[in-house]
This record gives C-alpha cells, structure tokens and sequence, in this order.
C-alpha cells in the first residue's frame, strides 16, 4: 500500500511507538522492538491513512478487517517467544504487517489470509522468500505445511478450531486473543500431550477474525 509519509517522519513515528507505546506496556524484548523499530508499518495502511499508522488505535482496512493497534502486536510476539529458524503458522495476515515483523525475528513463515484484496496488499508490501502466503478459510489453516512450532492469530476469536489446534507442534505455543461477551483477552498456550492450554495474560482491544464464532453455550 502506498504511504505519504516520508521515511524521515516514519521513523520518528517508528521511535515515539516504541518509547510510549510499547516499551511502557511490557513490550522491551530487544528483538520485538527492533523489528517493529524497522519495519514501516505505513507501507500496511491504506495511503489514506498512513498519517495514523503509529497511533494507539486499531485501523480499518475494511470489509469488517483491521489492522491491529502496535501494542497488540507487540504483547502477541513477545509472548510468542519466536527465535530464528522457528517454523510459524500466521492466521489472519491482512496486509502482511505481522508477516513482516515475524520474518525480521528469523521465522519461516506461512501467512494465512481468506481476502483477496488483503492478500495482494501484502504480497505487494513484503516480497520475502521466507514468506509462505496462502489463500484460503482463516480457521483452517495450513494444514499440508504442518506441523509448526509456532502458531501466530493475529485477532480475535471465540474458538480455537481443532484444525488449527492440531497444526501446533508438540511443545510449541500458540498465541491469539479471546473473546468473552464484551471483554478480549490476550491468550498463550503450550502444546503438551496433544493438548492445548490456554491462559490469558492481558485485557486488550483487538480486531475480531471471521471465522472462529463459537457455537452458542460454548465456553473457550
């Protein structure tokens, strides 16, 4: 996506994200905070909005998506504790901003997006060979590329399908936020013994996901 911004004024917004965004909230991860310190977020908003792409807000890319606020994020990968060469499975890739950041950590990544025109934006945005982009249903993942030791949902959920559950590797951890009624909640888990736990760590604003509704009397 095209940006307004001159690279000169984007890392300015890039270093004040980090000081009173991120660093304030939990987020000091010497390698989280260098890859959202290099990676242009405004080259993932539309051109429109590129003057807001650093805000503490979510932004609209439309059809009901958004690009989650930076915090989000940041709390997501720190808690994700990716390391290089690690195998990562990213559902929800929008505009490809947590692709991009995933790949500044070291990961093979599989990004995962149902939107069409979101996909092209992030295939346009990212041209990494670390990138694996796949065009298809959110909530089922990429299962022929299973399994990974990471699984990145970048937004909200009311349900972790068994299909995507099932693509975590032994001992790897899953990341995502949950909704329950009015609250959101960033979640971690492990996988041991085939299963998934999950705890939540963090009261949060995030962007919901299509997809992942839960039945009615479910509980997460």
């Amino acid at each position: 996506m095209a940006t307004k911004l001159s690279e000169m004024g984007a890392a300015d917004m890039r270093a004040a994200m980090i000081d009173s965004q991120l660093r304030t909230n939990d987020v000091i991860d010497p390698a989280v905070i260098g890859a959202m310190g290099a990676v242009a977020r405004e080259a993932h908003v539309p051109a429109a909005l590129a003057g807001v792409a650093y805000m503490d807000r979510a932004i609209d890319l439309g059809a009901g998506r958004a690009l989650n606020p930076p915090l989000v994020t940041g709390r997501l990968l720190v808690a994700a504790d990716i390391r290089a060469g690690q195998r990562v499975l990213l559902i929800g890739a929008a505009t490809g901003y947590t692709a991009a950041l995933l790949v500044r950590l070291g990961a093979e990544v599989h990004a995962v997006e149902e939107q069409a025109d979101l996909l092209a934006a992030a295939r346009a945005a990212v041209a990494d060979a670390a990138i694996h982009w796949t065009h298809g249903p959110l909530a089922v993942g990429a299962p022929n590329a299973a399994p990974f030791d990471r699984i990145v949902i970048d937004g909200a959920i009311e349900t972790l399908p068994d299909a995507i559950a099932a693509q975590l590797a032994e001992g790897g951890r899953i990341v995502a936020a949950r909704r329950d009624g009015s609250v959101t909640r960033l979640v971690q888990g492990v996988k041991t013994g085939g299963t998934v736990a999950i705890r939540a760590f963090a009261d949060m604003d995030v962007a919901p996901l299509p997809g992942f509704a839960a039945p009615k009397g479910f509980q997460f």
